[in-house]
């Protein structure tokens, strides 16, 4: 007989009322604003397509690997060896002003052994440190389901691959007049010179809201019922709590691809409506041209980093900023007939951030562009018997230093790395 039921309900779709595994409360009993986050703030910027790492982090003299430098031209500042591109750069950001402003913080990684050359798995992979499974989420959005799962928008993104595995909302908020509107819900247009409602009417209608919702929190409900109004009124708090984010939203819409993305996360980072962010930008995939489009590209991103640095310091969040620099894949060490470089599985990664020791440089690859191994424990280069890095190797390094590697939604999506290949003092 309850087989039969059960078969019923499934039928009806009851079937998806009552969840086997929920990380939320059923009854939202809370009636007041979520308060504001105030933990660390994490940014993944993209160079979606597959940046040319021998034109920016680790440069390559031979003439066959690249044509705007001599292995003499070889710039250093500290520690980071890195491509002259002043001469060449079609607007933007060198890569020498950029070193010698940053790299006093920066860590790079060279010699990421992405282990595959396609884009959509290259993506995935980088994402979320698992290869082989579409179910895993990014680390964006991991950290942000693990650490601030109540913010109105924890984990932001702009594109790239995004999948939360269901942990954590997905919030796309393209343009900065929409988080205008939406975080002046009660105005027309965003306008908060024309709202929809005197404050004596909308003092009313919040209490009317929560009184409503005080009387079918006790109601004998269905679960899907009781999780819907949950929402519901969430929804409608977090309406209100995202007000907060109107005095740091800028007055002019900034020209610069990734400033028009980092504005918004910025802002949200500010107010504390917002853990974590999944900033992109393309057309990195140079099978023409590379040298042209990547002294196009590479100074546009070192531009945008700068510039979110700069911005999160006028904010006073530059402290809690976390900034991780990825690309799903990396060039060819030979040009093909068009100019261009096509698909490496080898690449490079940069953070920066709070408790991260900067002017280093982990890893390496050979003159032809193969990673080296290096020994997990001391970091140091070793050619024979060390370990390639790969990306679980940053994912789970990442959550260690979020401190959520042991959280039960991290244990939901393992790594599956070895104790004695976990990388050991990487953030220093």
């Amino acid at each position: 007989m309850r087989r039969n039921f059960l078969k019923y309900c499934a039928a009806t779709g009851l079937g998806l009322s009552a969840p086997l595994a929920t990380t939320q409360p059923l009854i939202a009993h809370d009636s007041q604003e979520t308060p504001p986050y105030e933990g660390l703030c994490w940014l993944v910027l993209n160079a979606s397509g597959g940046w040319d790492t021998t034109l920016l982090m680790d440069p390559k003299g031979s003439p066959e690997t690249n044509r705007l430098y001599t292995a003499e031209q070889i710039l250093q500042q500290g520690q980071h060896r890195f491509a002259p591109t002043e001469k060449h750069r079609e607007g933007g950001l060198s890569n020498e002003t950029f070193f010698t402003e940053f790299g006093r913080d920066l860590l790079v990684v060279n010699g990421l052994d992405y282990s595959v050359n396609n884009h959509s798995p290259c993506s995935r992979y980088m994402a979320t440190g698992k290869l082989d499974s579409l179910a895993y989420p990014t680390f964006a959005a991991l950290v942000a389901a693990c650490q601030g799962p109540d913010c109105p928008l924890a984990f932001l993104t702009f594109g790239n691959y995004s999948a939360t595995g269901n942990l954590v909302a997905m919030s796309r908020v393209p343009y900065l007049p929409s988080l205008q509107r939406i975080a002046n819900a009660d105005s027309i247009e965003g306008n908060p010179e024309a709202p929809y409602h005197d404050d004596f009417a909308l003092k009313r209608l919040e209490q009317a809201q929560a009184d409503r919702h005080a009387a079918l929190s006790y109601s004998p409900l269905l679960p899907r019922s009781q999780r819907a109004e949950s929402m519901l009124y969430a929804a409608q708090l977090n309406s209100k709590t995202l007000s907060r984010v109107v005095p740091f939203i800028p007055k002019e819409i900034p020209k610069q691809r990734i400033a028009q993305q980092a504005e918004i996360a910025l802002a949200s980072f500010k107010a504390g409506v917002c853990v974590s962010a999944n900033l992109s930008i393309g057309q990195f995939d140079s099978h023409a041209n590379n040298d042209k489009d990547q002294m196009k590209l590479i100074p546009e991103l070192l531009e945008g980093i700068a510039g979110i640095l700069h911005r999160a310091e006028e904010l006073q969040i530059r402290d809690r900023l976390v900034l991780v620099v990825q690309s799903e894949m990396g060039r060819t060490p030979n040009y093909n007939n068009g100019n261009g470089k096509d698909h490496w599985s080898i690449g490079s990664i940069m953070f920066l951030g709070p408790r991260i020791k900067g002017d280093r440089v982990i890893g390496a690859t050979t003159a032809r562009q193969f990673a080296i191994g290096i020994n997990p424990h001391s970091l140091q280069l070793q050619p024979t018997n060390g370990i390639l890095m790969r990306p679980e190797h940053m994912h789970l390094a990442l959550r260690q230093f979020a401190a959520i590697d042991q959280h039960p939604f991290s244990l939901k999506f393992p790594l599956g790395i070895p104790d004695e290949q976990q990388l050991q003092g990487l953030w220093g």
